[in-house]
C-alpha cells in the first residue's frame, strides 16, 4: 500500500511527532521532534529496499524540515539523528587534514604509496590530539591570531603549532641538550622569540 508522501506527513496537523534529546554539536542536549515510520524505496529497475526514514522538525528555530533515511529498520530514530550529527566531526578531520596535512597533495602516484600515506596522516591528526589532550587537560589553548583574522577558539592550526614548538623546544633549548658552555637559560620571553623565528622559517618552506 503506498504511504503518504513525507511533504504530506510534515504539514498535517494530526501527524504524531514524539520529543526526543538529540546529542547536538559541540557536547550539547538539544531537543527534537521526530516522526518516523517504515517503508519500501523503490527506483526504476532496482528491487525495492526495506528503509526506515525520520522527519525531523526542530521546535527552537525556524528551518525547514529534514528526512534522513536507514536501511536498519531496528535503529531507533533518535539514533539514527545523532549519526548524522556525528558525521560533522568526521568532516571536520578531512577538512583539517586536507589543509594541514597534505592528505590530498600526496607527491605519491602508485595505489599502494597513497594506500600507506593516507592512513598514516590520518593517524599524524590523532597523534596531534592526543598530544593535545595531555598537555591541556582542561582544553584551554592558547590561540592564534592575526590582524586580519580573529577566533574565539582554538583550531587544529593551533594544535599543530603548539605540538611544533613543544617538540622543538624539547629538542632543542632543554637545559639537558645544549653544551656545557652553553649551558645558559633562556628567559620564557626570549625562548618564544626564537620559536616563533623557527615557525616562520618553517611555515616559509
Amino acid at each position: 500500500k503506498r504511504q503518504r508522501r513525507l511533504r504530506t506527513w510534515a504539514k498535517r496537523c494530526d501527524t504524531p511527532w514524539t520529543k526526543h534529546t538529540i546529542d547536538w554539536y559541540g557536547g550539547k542536549k538539544k531537543e527534537m521532534l521526530l516522526f518516523s515510520r517504515t517503508a519500501l524505496w523503490y527506483r526504476t529497475g532496482k528491487d525495492p529496499v526495506p528503509i526506515r526514514y525520520v522527519i525531523v522538525r526542530d521546535k527552537e528555530v525556524k528551518r525547514n524540515d529534514e528526512v534522513f533515511f536507514c536501511t536498519n529498520l531496528n535503529i531507533k530514530p533518535a539514533q539514527i539523528v545523532a549519526w548524522f550529527v556525528m558525521r560533522w566531526s568526521v568532516e571536520v578531520t578531512f577538512q583539517e587534514a586536507r589543509a594541514h596535512l597534505g592528505i590530498e597533495t600526496q607527491r605519491q602516484w602508485a595505489d599502494l604509496a597513497i594506500a600507506r600515506t593516507t592512513p598514516c596522516l590520518l593517524a599524524l591528526f590523532s597523534l596531534v590530539t592526543l598530544i593535545i589532550k595531555r598537555l591541556y587537560p582542561k582544553g584551554k589553548l592558547p590561540i592564534q591570531t592575526t590582524a586580519w583574522y580573529h577566533k574565539t577558539k582554538p583550531t587544529f592550526a593551533d594544535c599543530l603549532l603548539i605540538v611544533r614548538r613543544h617538540l622543538w623546544q624539547d629538542k632543542f633549548f632543554t637545559q639537558r641538550n645544549l653544551q656545557p658552555l652553553m649551558s645558559i637559560r633562556l628567559a620564557t620571553r626570549c625562548l618564544n622569540i626564537h620559536l616563533d623565528k623557527v615557525e616562520s622559517m618553517y611555515l616559509s618552506l
